[in-house]
């Protein structure tokens, strides 16, 4: 004969079946925490990777001049590092590209 199992006995079923559902939960979790730990150091690579632009800037602060990347130009005078797109964005706004280095040229503008 078979006997049918206690209800304390499917409780008890139940319960490591939930357990076993939350330990791949919390792999899962884990998995993805790694995933986007790995692509944010890849982001942070790749931007520390990234050639700097420079923007030549007036005595007053005010965006003077772009430079390309490794421009001897840039020289002495106060200037800030920009990133492709805040160079592009400068040069957009009317800032004069460097004559000797053309990062207008160099962006395609």
């Amino acid at each position: 004969m078979h006997e049918e199992p206690s209800r304390l006995a499917m409780l008890q079923f139940a319960r490591r079946i939930a357990v076993q559902q939350v330990d791949q939960i919390d792999r899962w979790i884990a998995d993805e925490e790694q995933r986007q730990a790995e692509q944010q150091a890849a982001a942070a690579r790749r931007a520390a990777a990234e050639p700097q632009w420079t923007i030549g800037l007036t005595q007053n602060g005010r965006p003077e001049e772009v430079h390309a990347p490794g421009c001897t130009m840039a020289g002495q005078r106060r200037q800030r590092t920009a990133t492709v797109d805040q160079a592009r964005e400068a040069l957009a706004q009317g800032v004069t590209a460097c004559a000797f280095c053309r990062p207008d040229t160099e962006l395609g503008l």
